[in-house]
């Protein structure tokens, strides 16, 4: 048996990177999952990537298209995935944009587009996953990608580091509110992760001059890791299924940093 065997999931941002990467190690472990994402043709393609998961865990796997801004489609891929499992046990809050510009130059368009991702994304999708948790009785998990920049700002990415201190805050107030429910809530802080994400990210700060060449932002980012190396997305799904277990059932309100030592809080 895995350690999340029988429990009802969903990952929000998971048709790529690192929200695949937590959806994938859930169902290896036994978990039934719903990949989420806004691009629904690339989810539903993960989704049957991983029917043979399923199949050899004795899981069970779906898929919806949400924009986590919207409160209607969100509830409506909470619905989907209860009438597809019987319940919602745990909830991930992954799906995350960036768009760099100069710390002088962000505009209300970019802060605002941030922002509604990031932040009111991840506010719905704790609310929406709680009240059914909480129409259940069963109690739940709700786990919130946070990042590096919740701990620090960067010049060129500002509305993203408010954004993700964001997160910290709600997952704090998640936490106090939510614990008369039996509801933990919880978040992880990944650093430097090797993903699309990443890719779009080196070609922004190009663009906006912060950056020579390709690959030189993810060089000096990572020039600051212990471990000597930037992370794969497979680095981060140990403590992701940890958050998701009983193994973290006296855990809520804390952020684990998963940066290979990058940023020492």
């Amino acid at each position: 048996m895995g350690r999340v065997s029988g429990r009802s999931c969903i990952v929000t941002g998971a048709a790529q990177g690192i929200g695949r990467a937590i959806g994938e190690a859930l169902l290896a472990e036994g978990a039934d999952v719903c990949f989420a994402d806004i691009n629904g043709d690339k989810v539903a393609a993960v989704a049957d990537d991983n029917a043979a998961t399923a199949r050899a865990t004795g899981a069970r796997v779906t898929h919806a298209a949400v924009d986590v801004r919207s409160r209607d489609q969100v509830r409506a891929m909470v619905a989907h995935a209860v009438e597809t499992f019987g319940k919602l046990d745990v909830k991930f809050n992954n799906a995350g944009v960036n768009r760099p510009m100069n710390f002088l130059d962000v505009t209300e368009d970019n802060w605002n587009f941030i922002m509604g991702i990031n932040g009111l994304g991840c506010m719905i999708g704790m609310q929406e996953a709680a009240r059914q948790m909480i129409a259940q009785g069963t109690g739940g998990k709700i786990i919130n990608t946070a990042s590096i920049a919740s701990r620090q700002g960067f010049d060129n990415v500002a509305p993203y580091c408010a954004s993700k201190w964001a997160v910290v805050s709600l997952t704090q107030s998640g936490a106090r509110d939510l614990a008369k429910h039996n509801i933990t809530v919880t978040g992880f802080a990944p650093g430097v992760v090797a993903t699309e994400m990443w890719e779009q990210v080196d070609q922004d700060l190009m663009a906006i001059g912060a950056a020579a060449r390709p690959g030189q932002a993810m060089e000096e980012f990572s020039a600051e890791i212990l471990k000597g190396r930037v992370a794969k997305p497979q680095d981060i799904t140990g403590t992701t299924t940890f958050l998701a277990s009983p193994d973290s059932d006296y855990m809520t309100g804390q952020i684990v940093m998963i940066d290979g030592g990058m940023t020492l809080v």
